[in-house]
């Protein structure tokens, strides 16, 4: 789906309830996976290491579950590009779950919603978003994510 792109905090109201679609696939690499572990001093066997994973509860190494959540700030640029405005802050998640494992190897995407945007303080506006991580061929999400953004002029 092609990115959506707005204008202005106007256009970001305009948006509310909108769907934003999907973004293009995305594999998890073991050398994504063990860059997060060494910056998160996350080692986890079931995450590094590849041989002791395959006699684990998976079946095989796994992503995190962080890394997972932290993959929507990039795929999220695939969904809308904001134009005219000074700053844009993450404000934070209002909730988090992670209904299954990523398994290394396994390919995922995001699918985006917008809550209803709202004028805030600061000639700004709060902009709810629902965020699920989809695994490739699952109909279980790896990640579902409520998060609030605010955008000022």
């Amino acid at each position: 789906m092609p990115t959506t792109t707005v204008n202005g905090l106007e256009a970001l109201k305009s948006l509310s309830g909108a769907d934003l679609g999907r973004t293009d696939w995305q594999e998890i690499t073991q050398e994504r996976v063990n860059t997060f572990a060494d910056a998160t001093d996350d080692h986890q066997w079931i995450h590094t290491d590849p041989e002791k994973a395959k006699d684990g509860p998976f079946g095989g190494p796994i992503a995190h579950g962080y890394l997972t959540l932290s993959l929507i700030i990039p795929l999220f640029g695939e969904l809308l590009d904001i134009t005219g405005i000074s700053m844009s802050v993450n404000y934070g998640l209002d909730k988090v779950r992670f209904p299954r494992p990523v398994p290394v190897g396994a390919r995922i995407r995001l699918h985006g919603a917008v809550g209803t945007v709202e004028d805030v303080k600061g000639n700004g506006v709060q902009m709810p978003l629902a965020f699920t991580v989809e695994v490739e061929g699952s109909d279980k999400p790896a990640c579902v994510a409520h998060a609030v953004y605010r955008h000022y002029a």
